[in-house]
């Protein structure tokens, strides 16, 4: 997949003819349009944003069970889980990232180093 919208548009008249860019084509993601270039300016980004913020609502969250619990046995273990399960779905989505990103630089794939650049 190499274009998305077209961003070049050639409009000819009697008189002549003009060539309208289209916004993309300014060199945001650098020329060509790829998954990659779009996934890394709009997805990327924001991937540590989003896991950050719902680690601590989780951490609030089983937290907030577990001083409500009372000494109820149930209720202790569900917010150990809740903790458990927010610290792993956090350490998943961080230990991926690396290793996407190691797997990139080891075997030399282009499109990888593109993703993760930093700009």
């Amino acid at each position: 997949m190499t274009h998305i919208l077209a961003q070049s548009l050639h409009i000819p008249w009697e008189g002549g003819s003009a060539t309208v860019q289209g916004p993309l084509s300014n060199g945001t993601f650098g020329g060509t349009i790829t998954l990659g270039s779009i996934i890394s300016a709009a997805f990327i980004k924001y991937v540590f944003l989003f896991a950050g913020l719902g680690l601590l609502l989780m951490l609030f969250g089983s937290g907030f069970t577990f001083m409500t619990s009372g000494g109820d046995p149930k209720k202790l273990e569900k917010a150990k889980g809740q903790l458990t399960n927010a610290i792993v779905g956090f350490l998943i989505i961080f230990v991926a990232f690396w290793l996407v990103q190691a797997a990139g630089y080891i075997f030399g794939i282009q499109a990888i180093k593109n993703i993760f650049s930093v700009q």
